[in-house]
């Protein structure tokens, strides 16, 4: 907007040095400018649709009878913020370093800020383009989401999905007990990235599935061997074998019948601690004669 008098014989608004209008008569070929007022007080013009390329100074030149006058004003264009280069989906190994990227472009500049939010219900902050992890973790996997935040219009926001690989480790594996002729159920759970394939063993023989009576079903983490008539050949010592690309473990886990001591944790009960208890009761026995 630029304010005349009476006086004026001659106005014109320049972008730059490029005229947009003299007096009425349009120059530019910019459907978005247009006369706004042409009057003895006011001379001014509008931009619809402004974009970032509309920023910069503009003039309005006023002729009169003794000299010519300029006003000058700069226009500057405010954009909402957009993050117009992120990371795609990354795949890593345990121990890896990761670098995620989000860059963000808008007016004023945004602020890019990452966040991760853990199984565990904590939030990791960092006020960043570019987020580097030194030696990633497991817990440090899932989602990563960037948001690019200025004082014009909503937040940007966009996520990465960041996946930690991990060999395999046994988290459940206990000892279970069941009578002959009733059904028995050995289960082994496996926490692994990519997920675990299952082998069972009795001694030095692998099991194979729908033989001797046995089924085995592997599905997600957990893995189970079912007897479905035990008898007393089926007692003793089995191993679970997890195993992915990264490497593999192994667990013992027995099957017991009744009368058979055990503790009922996690792989670690053994039939024969009811042999040793029965020989040390033995022993005294013998002592007190």
């Amino acid at each position: 907007r630029c304010t005349v008098d009476d006086r004026v014989t001659r106005v014109a608004w320049l972008n730059r040095s490029t005229i947009l209008y003299a007096g009425n008569d349009k120059w530019s070929i910019d459907n978005r400018v247009v006369i706004l007022s042409n009057t003895k007080t006011q001379y001014s013009i509008e931009i619809h649709n402004v974009d970032i390329y509309d920023e910069g100074p503009y003039t309005c030149s006023v002729q009169t009878d003794n000299h010519p006058k300029t006003s000058r004003v700069h226009l500057i264009v405010q954009v909402p913020p957009q993050i117009v280069n992120i990371s795609s989906d990354i795949t890593v190994n345990e121990g890896s370093s990761v670098t995620l990227m989000c860059l963000a472009f808008g007016r004023p500049e945004p602020t890019v800020t990452w966040r991760h939010h853990s199984g565990k219900g904590q939030t990791f902050v960092s006020e960043d383009e570019y987020l580097e992890i030194t030696g990633i973790t497991r817990e440090q996997s899932g989602e990563y989401e960037c948001s690019a935040v200025n004082d014009v219009g909503v937040p940007d926001v966009r996520k990465v999905k960041v996946t930690v690989n991990y060999p395999p480790y046994i988290s459940n594996a206990k000892n279970t007990g069941a009578s002959v002729g009733q059904k028995g159920i050995l289960q082994c759970e496996a926490s692994a990235v990519p997920v675990a394939e299952f082998q069972w063993f009795k001694e030095d023989t692998r099991l194979a599935n729908g033989l001797e009576g046995v089924r085995i079903e592997s599905k997600g983490r957990l893995s189970t061997l079912t007897f479905f008539n035990v008898s007393e050949k089926d007692y003793g010592n089995y191993t679970c074998v997890a195993t992915n690309k990264l490497g593999n473990t192994n667990a013992s886990i027995i099957l017991y019948g009744p009368g058979a001591v055990h503790d009922g944790g996690n792989a670690a009960s053994r039939v024969a601690a009811g042999l040793c208890l029965w020989a040390t009761l033995l022993a005294r026995l013998l002592l007190d004669f």
